[in-house]
């Protein structure tokens, strides 16, 4: 899993006409499937009136299949769920929803244009979506002794990292954390600068997972 990746910063809406229906592609950042169901649930109750609220969701990094989630609510099966689906999973982004609400206006579009009306309003409005990045951390310890304080202090800002606390005893010890995937470069760093004396022991972040960097 990457530890670093683009997320929604924001929700964002795009709307369109197509054959006299209305399509209304609304995306939202949603880093959990709870998250996810609680926005399909809110644009249900924004457009109560709506002929259908088509949705789709991916939870997790760009392109991963672990959490997704799809509906046509009520179009032709495959038409609309499926192809919002997949224009999600090759945005290149992750931890992200969408509904697309549509206002049938009297033109039928077939299954055909069913799926490039609903894949295209996902898609154009991730073209425009503004982004974040996601950023998975690792929680470390870090012991070591006085001579070698000065070699800590410049490798944990090299590795992307930071000091969260610290303790003076016999020798120091550092709550630090850092994006996961620099950790073991950390620790083989820490390790050479000195000269094995130190320790490095992953413990769980203070603050949890991811969260934006």
């Amino acid at each position: 899993m990457p530890d670093r990746y683009p997320v929604p910063a924001a929700e964002h809406r795009v709307a369109a006409e197509i054959s006299r229906s209305r399509f209304v592609a609304t995306l939202a950042p949603a880093d959990t499937v709870e998250a996810a169901q609680a926005f399909v649930a809110r644009m249900r109750r924004e457009f109560p009136d709506a002929t259908h609220n088509c949705w789709a969701y991916l939870v997790g990094p760009p392109g991963s299949t672990g959490r997704v989630g799809m509906s046509d609510d009520g179009e032709p099966h495959g038409t609309a769920g499926r192809p919002m689906l997949t224009a999600l999973l090759h945005s290149g982004v992750g931890d992200v929803a969408a509904v697309v609400t549509r206002y049938y206006g009297g033109t039928k579009l077939g299954t055909g244009g069913l799926v490039r009306a609903y894949g295209g309003c996902v898609a154009g409005a991730l073209a425009s979506l503004p982004r974040a990045e996601r950023v998975e951390w690792a929680g470390c310890r870090v012991t070591v002794g006085y001579a070698d304080v000065a070699a800590v202090q410049q490798l944990v800002p090299a590795h992307e990292g930071r000091f969260l606390a610290e303790t003076y005893a016999a020798d120091v010890t550092y709550a630090v954390e850092l994006p996961a995937g620099r950790l073991p470069a950390f620790a083989a760093a820490v390790r050479d600068a000195t000269r094995g004396q130190a320790r490095v022991e992953p413990v769980d972040p203070p603050r949890g997972g991811g969260r934006g960097g």
